[in-house]
């Protein structure tokens, strides 16, 4: 068995194969993307030591999904033959709040997702187009949605709610949360890390390109930072984050930007990139001698403080931080400022352990342990797909 993954977004295209080992576990055979889908595509691909099996340029029309998922299919069979495949698992970023769990793909469904699109208009139609696309590749071949959002549903009403009228909740206006397939996987990773951390409280820390923070309690959310859509909360790598709702009245009455230009702005003009005019890469920002690209720094350290604070009362105190996503797991000297400024809740940092990007970074004294765990949401679609195919064969 099988199972491809794919996570189709506007510019790139990210792919990976796992299959059943002889023990039961899914092995990761290969990874790969189409890279600047939407430029020059190219297409490369990694077997799971890491050797290139494929590099090449594309010829397919820019942002054509259709094209560039054919030409992954066609280096798929070389390695697996035409019958290897078993499912194709699709993330999907928004579920809204009838889908709170992965779901086999049928006409019905699809549709509905179709119409969650401009709850997230970045992501949405993107994932869709790898879905449509392989439809009609692959006809007969099993799709399934995992959601970004579905892992938030257990969250309490209130963490839930903002303070609007009541109607509007009713209509779907709420905090739904995102990321929810990396912090299921650092779950469950977790919990074999750290079993004690894993039945107590926890706040993870995804932080990448897109960022946000998550609290979970014995494993389960409670709170996160994202909101409404993936534009809440933390600062990123383009995305403003959380932002006084008055700003964007003033941009459109006072300054007279039309709505297209508001989310320009919001989406892809501010984050790191906004603050420092100089990038939205966390590297190479820490590189820079700008005092801009430092403020930019210190200003994602401060707002990542703020939120795993807040998040610490939402669980009543912590038992354990855990770092994931790009920056999270590799930008040592961002973690080392984000747990000084988390010293009062008691986590003590070992500073050799954090300079090696060692798996755990607190000090042995400390009352909450701190650690670095790569997330993995490709293995966590392929075992999604592996499960509901089992159960449709039960």
């Amino acid at each position: 068995m099988s199972y491809l993954v794919i996570n189709s977004g506007s510019s790139t295209i990210k792919i990976a194969i796992f299959s059943e080992a002889a023990d039961g576990t899914l092995q990761r055979r290969l990874h790969g993307l189409v890279d600047r889908h939407n430029v020059s595509p190219a297409l490369h691909m990694l077997d799971e030591e890491g050797e290139v099996l494929v590099d090449t340029a594309l010829s397919t029309p820019r942002g054509d999904h259709g094209r560039a998922l054919e030409a992954v299919l066609k280096h798929c069979d070389r390695f697996f033959g035409h019958e290897g495949l078993s499912a194709a698992g699709h993330r999907v970023v928004h579920g809204g709040v009838k889908f709170s769990a992965p779901l086999r793909i049928d006409a019905q469904n699809l549709a509905e997702l179709e119409a969650l699109a401009p709850l997230a208009p970045q992501h949405q139609p993107y994932n869709l187009a790898g879905i449509h696309a392989l439809q009609e590749l692959r006809p007969g071949l099993a799709q399934v949605a995992c959601f970004d959002t579905a892992f938030h549903r257990s969250q309490p009403q209130i963490a839930q709610r903002f303070a609007l009228p009541r109607q509007w909740f009713d209509r779907g206006v709420l905090r739904y949360g995102f990321h929810g397939l990396s912090y299921e996987y650092i779950a469950a990773r977790l919990a074999e890390i750290d079993p004690q951390a894993a039945r107590g409280r926890t706040v993870v820390a995804h932080l990448g390109h897109g960022a946000s923070a998550c609290a979970l309690s014995g494993g389960v959310s409670v709170a996160t930072s994202m909101g409404f859509t993936a534009l809440d909360g933390l600062p990123m790598g383009t995305r403003c984050g959380s932002l006084d709702p008055g700003v964007v009245l003033h941009f459109l009455q006072q300054q007279e930007l039309s709505a297209a230009e508001v989310s320009h702005l919001l989406y892809e003009r501010s984050g790191l990139l906004g603050v420092s005019g100089i990038s939205d890469d966390m590297r190479e920002l820490l590189e820079s001698e700008a005092p801009e690209a430092e403020e930019a720094v210190a200003l994602f350290v401060y707002r990542t403080v703020r939120e795993i604070a807040s998040l610490a009362g939402a669980l009543g105190g912590v038992d354990a931080l855990v770092f994931t996503g790009g920056i999270g797991e590799h930008a040592a000297p961002v973690r080392a400022r984000i747990l000084e400024g988390l010293g009062w809740l008691g986590v003590r940092s070992d500073e050799a352990a954090n300079n090696a990007d060692a798996r755990c970074i607190s000090s042995a004294d400390s009352p909450i342990r701190a650690w670095v765990i790569p997330t993995d949401e490709e293995r966590v679609i392929a075992g999604h797909c592996r499960r509901l195919l089992s159960a449709a064969d039960q």
